[in-house]
């Protein structure tokens, strides 16, 4: 067919041209439907059984960016997390983090007692310096249990302040500036 500007075409050119055209049938229309579920139910299947990238390790170019356990676990992104969280004034959950993880290492009674109380008047306490945000309570179970401190008198506030490290201030740690550069440098000495 000549190449002829759609504008210049006439009617009765393009219903010559879909004269030629084979029109499916109803029928087809449908199977072809149930062909493209099929199809993506066999995609999605594809898709569950291979490896999860979670699976790999962050720091071998698997996964694009690491979890906030991950992040925790590294002294480098551990650092660079915690002065992020100072630039947007919230290194109280951190550092309430880090204090609860010190408090289960605790063996002693006596310091066990001591540093609950300790933990309490700084992050927990209605009027502490650096108070975290846990639910009221959140703080009555914490201020009942430190009659008789136990290694799990701050469980439920540590996994509060995490979830909200996760869901708020990692994913926005994540896109920062300091993560980025940190995670060129580390690249740039890999291969050196």
């Amino acid at each position: 067919m000549p190449k002829l500007l759609f504008s210049r075409m006439r009617f009765y050119e393009i219903r010559d041209l879909m004269q030629n055209v084979k029109r499916p049938r109803r029928i087809d229309i449908v199977l072809n439907r149930k062909r493209r579920k099929d199809i993506q139910g066999l995609m999605v299947q594809k898709i569950n059984d291979e490896p999860s990238p979670s699976k790999f390790s962050w720091q071998t170019g698997y996964k694009l960016h690491p979890t906030l356990e991950n992040v925790l676990q590294d002294k480098k992104y551990l650092a660079a997390f915690h002065t992020f969280l100072q630039s947007e004034f919230s290194e109280e959950n951190i550092e309430f983090w880090l204090a609860c993880e010190d408090f289960k290492s605790t063996t002693s009674s006596d310091t066990l007692r001591w540093k609950a109380e300790e933990i309490y008047g700084e992050f927990i306490q209605p009027t502490a310096c650096r108070e975290v945000n846990v639910d009221h309570h959140i703080r009555e179970k914490i201020k009942k249990s430190l009659e008789e401190p136990s290694l799990s008198c701050f469980d439920e506030a540590q996994k509060h302040v995490y979830l909200l490290m996760e869901r708020d201030s990692c994913p926005r740690f994540l896109h920062s500036d300091a993560y980025l550069s940190l995670k060129r440098k580390s690249r740039t000495l890999w291969y050196i």
